[in-house]
């Protein structure tokens, strides 16, 4: 099944009226879900990777995961403040066997996204730019949870960099919308680094699921419609690594609780913003996420804050 789309908003209308239509068909461990075989989700803008609606609208959770991706690691202690969840699956309460982390940048001791950047420099026509994130090892024994990507292929094309993943399983409630922006995310930082435009992203899925506990999530966000429609601003020309490294150094200072001025750190507006978006996160004092809020760049990330202040007003 196809769904050719403008906006993730678009896919997961599409795809949960889809879904709701039928009936459960599917006992598995996590439980009864209804399951379409073969599904492929074309986006033709990927910027327009965060869902307006009011229930599907993890901006801070999907950045909390794109940053534990690029910390090359997989510790659970990272990841946990954003994504709970993750608790669950860890099976040493330290790591998290299926963290994508070390298998993008540290397979076997090959750093896959370097590499693929290296092959796109060098023959920008290249069908082997592929990133292999599920391995061979993840179903030789028993895990709590293995990777539900199998691979990632970035093809250039009329200076446009396009990204197809491939997935062996998709929770099309929690797990589709933060994929999206990771992987959307990391499109648009390799097209930056080897001086690209993005292209679309194209999501396959062997099993897309919907739980039968989510079905009436699903539901509401159908009836309740969306806003309009809006894509994040371009990433800025140029290697965006460095920016990137400033962002991860900065992460633990605002968990710890320390207080400063992103201006400060000499960023780029759009990356300024992302360092404002965590200390929104990490803080429980309403008046510094209002001054945050009144900071950004971006202003149209005030969706997403203004529910950050109501939490906090309301501790």
């Amino acid at each position: 099944m196809r769904f050719a789309v403008e906006t993730l908003d678009d896919a997961l209308l599409q795809l949960y009226r889809e879904l709701l239509s039928r009936a459960s068909n599917v006992a598995a461990t996590r439980g009864d879900n209804t399951e379409i075989l073969g599904v492929l989700i074309e986006i033709e803008k990927p910027r327009a990777r965060l869902s307006r609606s009011e229930t599907r609208g993890r901006m801070f959770s999907s950045l909390g995961e794109l940053l534990w991706y690029l910390t090359r690691d997989n510790r659970l202690d990272f990841v946990e403040p954003y994504i709970p969840r993750y608790r669950e699956e860890s099976e040493d309460g330290v790591t998290v066997y299926g963290g994508y982390g070390p298998r993008l940048f540290r397979q076997r001791g090959h750093d896959q996204v370097r590499n693929v950047i290296s092959l796109l420099r060098q023959r920008p026509t290249t069908r082997r730019a592929v990133i292999q994130v599920f391995d061979a090892e993840d179903i030789a024994a028993d895990h709590k949870e293995i990777p539900c990507t199998a691979s990632l292929q970035f093809l250039v094309r009329q200076e446009r960099l396009h990204l197809i993943v491939t997935m062996r399983s998709n929770d099309a409630y929690i797990g589709l919308p933060h994929d999206v922006f990771c992987f959307t995310m990391l499109q648009e930082i390799v097209a930056r680094t080897i001086n690209c435009e993005i292209g679309s992203y194209r999501h396959f899925v062997g099993s897309m699921h919907l739980y039968d506990r989510n079905r009436d999530h699903a539901a509401s966000l159908v009836e309740e419609g969306f806003q309009s429609r809006i894509e994040m601003p371009p990433m800025p020309v140029g290697d965006p690594w460095s920016s990137i490294n400033t962002l991860l150094t900065t992460e633990p200072r605002i968990r710890a609780g320390e207080k400063f001025d992103a201006n400060d750190l000499g960023l780029d507006p759009y990356w300024s913003d992302q360092v404002r978006l965590l200390q929104i996160f990490h803080s429980e004092d309403a008046h510094d996420i209002e001054t945050w809020r009144g900071k950004m760049s971006f202003q149209r990330y005030g969706l997403y804050i203004s529910s950050r202040i109501e939490r906090a007003r309301d501790a």
